[in-house]
C-alpha cells in the first residue's frame, strides 16, 4: 500500500504539491481546494487483482479533468466512486450526480469530468480497465456520470463489501486470493448497476453504444463553438439522419442537449471562486457561446434569472 498526506508541506506550496501527486498517481486533472492556505488531504492506494483501490480524503475542492489531460491512446480506466463520508458532485457525461454518503457514481477517464466534494469528505475509488469491466457490465459508457443511491436494491450490500475489501487490501490479501475476489467484487457491482438501471439495459445494445458515443464527442467539444450536428456527425463518420434517430430516443434533439450542456458549465463555472475575477462574457465564450445576449436570454430561460443575479447569489452562500 500507497499512502500520502499533504502534513508536513509547506502551506505555500501544498495545492501544487497535491495536484502533481493526484496527477501523477491518478488521474492527470486540475485539482483545485477553495482554500488554498489552509488545505489537507490524505491519499492511499492498493490493489486487488486487477482492480486498483484508492481512498482519498480532502477538504473542499474541485478536481476537473479536460480534454486537454487527456492523452490519446493511454490506457482507458473505469472508476467506481463510492461516497463513503461527507458529499460531492460528479458532473460527466452529461450526467450530475449529487453523492452522499453511501451513493456510487461511474467516471470514465477518456471523458473529461468536473468532481466537487465539500469539507470532511472521503472517497472510495475502484479502478477497473476497460476490457475487464466489459466482461461485466458489457456498455459501461451507458452508466457513467449517473448516480446510483445506496438505499437502491444490493447497493448498500456493494458498499459494505467495497469498505471491508478496501480495509483488507491495504492490510494485503493473500494473492492466490485476490483475482477470485476481485471477479466476486465486480460481480456485485454489475448486479447493483443492472438492478437499479433496468429500463436502461432494454433495447439494443448497439444504439445504447452509439448514443454514448455521440455524448461522449460532444462533452469533449462543448467548448467548441463549431460544434454542431453537422461537425458530430462527420466527426464520428455517421450520416446527420442516423444522429438524428439515434438521438430521438431522448427528450431532446441533439442542439437542445449541447445549449442545455453549455450553460450548465456556465452556470456552475461562474458560481466557482476560481473564477470571480473572470467576466460572464468570458465565462460563457469559454464554453462555446460566441454572442454574450443570446447567452444571457438563454440562461435566463433556463435558470429563471440574469446569469449576474445569478452568480451573486452563489456567492454571498
Amino acid at each position: 500500500m500507497e499512502s500520502f498526506s499533504t502534513a508536513g508541506l509547506p502551506a505555500a506550496r501544498r495545492s501544487e504539491a497535491w495536484n502533481k501527486l493526484y496527477s501523477s498517481h491518478l488521474n492527470h486533472v486540475d485539482f483545485i481546494p477553495a482554500d488554498r492556505s489552509h488545505f489537507n488531504a490524505e491519499l492511499s492506494m492498493s490493489r486487488l487483482g486487477p482492480i486498483g483501490l484508492a481512498r482519498m480524503a480532502a477538504d473542499s475542492s474541485s478536481i476537473e479533468r479536460t480534454r486537454h489531460h487527456i492523452t490519446v491512446g493511454s490506457p482507458r480506466l473505469y472508476t467506481f466512486v463510492l461516497q463513503t463520508r461527507g458529499e460531492g458532485e460528479l458532473s460527466h457525461c452529461g450526467h450530475e450526480a449529487r453523492l452522499e454518503a453511501g451513493d456510487f457514481t461511474l467516471c470514465d477517464s477518456s471523458a473529461p469530468h468536473f468532481f466537487r466534494v465539500n469539507d470532511n469528505s472521503e472517497v472510495l475509488m475502484l479502478r477497473v480497465p476497460a476490457e475487464t469491466l466489459r466482461v461485466y457490465v458489457p456498455s459501461p459508457e451507458v452508466f457513467c456520470g449517473q448516480l446510483l443511491k445506496g438505499n437502491v436494491g444490493l447497493t448498500g450490500t456493494a458498499a459494505a463489501m467495497i469498505r471491508s475489501l478496501a480495509s483488507q487490501a491495504e492490510l494485503g490479501i493473500p494473492s492466490p486470493y485476490d483475482q477470485r475476489v476481485a471477479r466476486n467484487l465486480l460481480e456485485v457491482m454489475a448486479t447493483s448497476y443492472a438492478l437499479a438501471f433496468d429500463d436502461q439495459i432494454q433495447g439494443s445494445s448497439v444504439v445504447r453504444g452509439r448514443q454514448a458515443c455521440i455524448v461522449r464527442h460532444i462533452e469533449a467539444n462543448l467548448r467548441d463553438p463549431g460544434l454542431s450536428p453537422a461537425s458530430i456527425a462527420a466527426a464520428l463518420r455517421i450520416s446527420p439522419r442516423y444522429l438524428r434517430l439515434v438521438f430521438a430516443t431522448g427528450n431532446e434533439t441533439v442542439s437542445g442537449y449541447i445549449l442545455r450542456r453549455r450553460l450548465e458549465e456556465c452556470a456552475r463555472q461562474i458560481q466557482e471562486p476560481g473564477w470571480t475575477g473572470h467576466t460572464l462574457t468570458e465565462v460563457a465564450f469559454s464554453w462555446g457561446f460566441n454572442s454574450s445576449s443570446h447567452f444571457a436570454r438563454s440562461f435566463r430561460d433556463r435558470f429563471g434569472v440574469p446569469p449576474r443575479q445569478y452568480r451573486r447569489s452563489g456567492l454571498t452562500h
